[in-house]
C-alpha cells in the first residue's frame, strides 16, 4: 500500500501534518535512506561577530516568552541565517515556491544559494517535531534534486539541508548520483554549539564544486 495517496497533490508541509515516516517517503519516490552520524565539513575561515551574535543569542533565549514559529524565526533563525550568507558571501529566498510536481511542491522557509541557484542549501523552520519534520525536509531535498533550475549534479553532486527548531539543528545530506539520502543523528544545540552550526552552514555553501 502506498504511503501517500497518488491522486491527490501534496504540499511540502503535508508530509509533515501526515506524520509520514521519513524512510517510507523516500523508498516512495525511489530514495535509499538511512539514519547516521554525519561528518559534516567546516569552514576554516574567520566569521565576523560571531561573539557579537553569541552574546545576543545568549541574551534573547531566557527572554524569548512566545515560543511559536515565527517568533523562532525571528529571534533565532534569521540571525543565523543572516550571518551564513553574509559570510558565504550567498543569496537568501525566504518562503521561496518549488514546484517540481503534484507531490513534490510548496515554499521552502530559506533557499540559501551562490551566485544565484549555483549552490544550494535549504533551511526548514519547524516549531517543535523534528521527528516527522525530517519527513518534510527529506521531501524537500528530493524535489531540490528533481528542480529543473538546480545546479547539474556534476557541478553540485550533495544537496545538504537543515532542521531546526531555532534552538535544535540537526542536517541531512542528499548523494544526487546515488539517489541516497544520510539523516543525521548529531543535533546542535543554540549557544552551545553556535560556532560549529555557523561553520557546517557556511561550508555546506561554499565548498568547492566537483567539475
Amino acid at each position: 500500500m502506498a504511503v501517500i495517496d497518488t491522486n491527490r497533490s501534496y504540499t511540502f508541509s503535508n508530509y509533515s501534518e501526515l506524520r509520514i515516516d521519513p524512510i517510507d517517503l523516500a523508498e516512495y519516490f525511489s530514495y535509499s535512506i538511512r539514519r547516521t552520524t554525519l561528518q559534516l565539513p567546516q569552514y576554516q575561515g574567520a566569521i565576523n561577530r560571531l561573539e557579537t551574535l553569541t552574546a545576543d543569542i545568549n541574551d534573547i533565549l531566557p527572554r524569548l516568552v512566545t515560543m511559536n514559529e515565527q517568533a523562532k524565526r525571528e529571534m533565532l533563525i534569521a540571525p543565523i541565517v543572516r550571518t551564513v550568507v553574509q559570510v558565504a558571501d550567498a543569496l537568501v529566498r525566504v518562503e521561496y515556491p518549488v514546484n517540481v510536481s503534484n507531490q513534490l511542491q510548496g515554499n521552502l522557509d530559506y533557499l540559501l544559494s551562490i551566485d544565484n541557484l549555483g549552490q544550494l542549501l535549504v533551511i526548514e523552520a519547524k516549531r517543535d517535531d523534528l521527528d516527522y519534520g525530517f519527513t518534510q525536509l527529506i521531501a524537500e531535498l528530493i524535489a531540490l534534486d528533481l528542480w529543473e533550475r538546480s545546479p547539474k549534479v556534476e557541478q553540485q553532486p550533495e544537496l545538504v539541508g537543515a532542521i531546526t527548531t531555532g534552538q535544535i539543528w540537526q542536517f541531512a545530506v542528499l548523494d544526487r548520483e546515488a539517489k541516497h539520502l544520510d539523516q543525521g543523528l548529531d543535533s546542535y544545540v543554540l549557544p552551545r554549539d553556535i560556532e560549529t552550526l555557523l561553520r557546517i552552514l557556511v561550508q555546506s555553501l561554499t565548498r568547492k564544486q566537483q567539475i
